[in-house]
């Protein structure tokens, strides 16, 4: 079963030859090498670029290994940890480039290879070389990867199915389709499993033993350090506005155990860095600044949210949101929590200020969108207090409430829209509508 990833293999097309090492990143299992090998190779073929001018070399394949005279099981069992020989590779590829042609090097798990950033800092400097890489684990795993590259690296971020992805192979429909994805999300090895106990299984052992594993390997922490009770202690509370200091609190309440302000703070960094879950900051509208807490949390994989609580807590609203957050992403959007400040009066006539949120301000280029996430609007009281934060912003951008009920489009007297959330994720010009 082929999952097409068209939008991901755009990013990479129109980049080719743009002199930027193309580096793609994000969390382990969301299809990284099958956008590169498969998707983008055969883009390449059918583009006519002869074969003998794409060169795919993935460092974590022992046939792969052997061509350059690499014995993969002394690597695999190296106490050192060791990595490629680079000048085996090096050799091995002036072996295969053997005129001015553009050549596609096509490299995966290139964190394997030792001196990695030395070796493509290089072929920035070889005018027929077109590099596209992939990395998972250890450093490759950091957001600030591109750093490395001297400000020469052009970042493709992959997330994982988005739901229009998953749904285009499911069989079934589309609230069926959406009642799982809640549930189990979108890595592409899920969405082809058929049963509930293989995606569970799957998604339990991915958190673990994967996720879990790279960060303490990386950060060199202990087996029994806190960082999986604090991501028990997140996962409960996505899409709540939150900040270290809470979040300590919490944990001491539920762990009954202590954990500083600052260790919680540099533990989400690590699953920032790791791309298993991103921090979004809030936006003053009016002021037109940034207020650093308390901002809100949201995973990559809701799958994977899910698996580390054992698939309770599976609240509607929350992952409804969460999802959203996600869409929007993968669309290409800068995505921002919303506050707008309202002055009321209370029952004795005094003036308060009252700050109104917005799920989500997402921007792109010139386009700007405000967008609330209700799930329910069960009556006209409830549309107005999701509302109450739009009729406060003064501009002329577009205004979207999402339900989770299967609705089309529809506008009131002040512009505003009101659409399915199965809708909006399937039309990708949903934004538009």
């Amino acid at each position: 079963m082929e999952i097409k990833r068209d939008v991901y293999l755009n990013r990479l097309i129109i980049r080719k030859h743009n002199g930027f090492i193309k580096v793609i990143t994000g969390i382990r299992r969301c299809g990284k090498s099958y956008l590169l090998n498969n998707l983008f190779y055969n883009h390449l073929i059918e583009n006519g670029i002869a074969e003998d001018h794409i060169i795919l070399f993935a460092f974590d394949s022992a046939d792969d290994l052997i061509k350059i005279g690499e014995d993969p099981f002394l690597l695999d069992n190296s106490k050192e940890n060791r990595k490629v020989d680079p000048k085996k590779f090096l050799d091995y590829l002036n072996e295969k480039i053997v005129d001015h042609g553009m050549y596609y090097l096509l490299l995966d798990e290139v964190q394997n290879l030792g001196a990695f950033e030395s070796v493509l800092n290089g072929f920035l400097r070889k005018k027929n070389l077109d590099v596209y890489v992939t990395g998972s684990n250890s450093r490759f795993l950091s957001k600030d990867i591109l750093t490395e590259f001297e400000g020469r690296g052009d970042e493709v971020h992959m997330l994982p199915l988005s739901f229009s992805e998953y749904f285009s192979v499911y069989e079934g429909s589309k609230e069926e389709a959406f009642d799982d994805y809640t549930v189990y999300g979108g890595l592409p090895a899920v969405a082809t499993m058929t049963t509930e106990e293989q995606k569970v299984t799957y998604l339990t052992a991915q958190m673990n033993n994967l996720y879990l594993r790279d960060i303490i390997n990386r950060y060199h922490l202990h087996e029994d350090c806190a960082i999986g009770e604090l991501l028990d202690v997140i996962s409960s509370g996505i899409s709540t506005l939150t900040n270290p200091r809470k979040l300590s609190a919490t944990f001491a309440s539920v762990k009954q155990a202590r954990i500083s302000e600052v260790t919680v703070d540099k533990y989400i960094e690590h699953m920032e860095d790791a791309f298993m879950l991103s921090r979004v900051k809030r936006y003053d509208v009016k002021g037109r600044k940034y207020i650093g807490t308390p901002y809100k949390i949201y995973f990559e994989d809701v799958g994977l949210r899910n698996a580390r609580l054992n698939f309770r807590q599976i609240e509607g609203t929350h992952i409804m949101e969460n999802i959203i957050y996600n869409e929007l992403r993968f669309r290409g959007y800068k995505v921002d929590v919303g506050v707008v400040e309202s002055r009321e009066r209370d029952a004795e006539g005094k003036e308060i200020r009252k700050q109104l949120e917005i799920d989500f301000i997402a921007s792109l280029g010139g386009k700007k969108y405000y967008i609330q996430s209700a799930y329910a609007i069960p009556d006209q009281d409830k549309y107005r207090q999701e509302t109450r934060s739009f009729d406060k912003v003064n501009d002329s951008f577009k205004k979207i409430i999402l339900v989770e009920r299967s609705m089309k489009p529809r506008h009131d007297e002040n512009g505003y829209v009101m659409m399915g959330v199965k809708e909006f994720l399937l039309d990708s010009k949903s934004m538009d509508s």
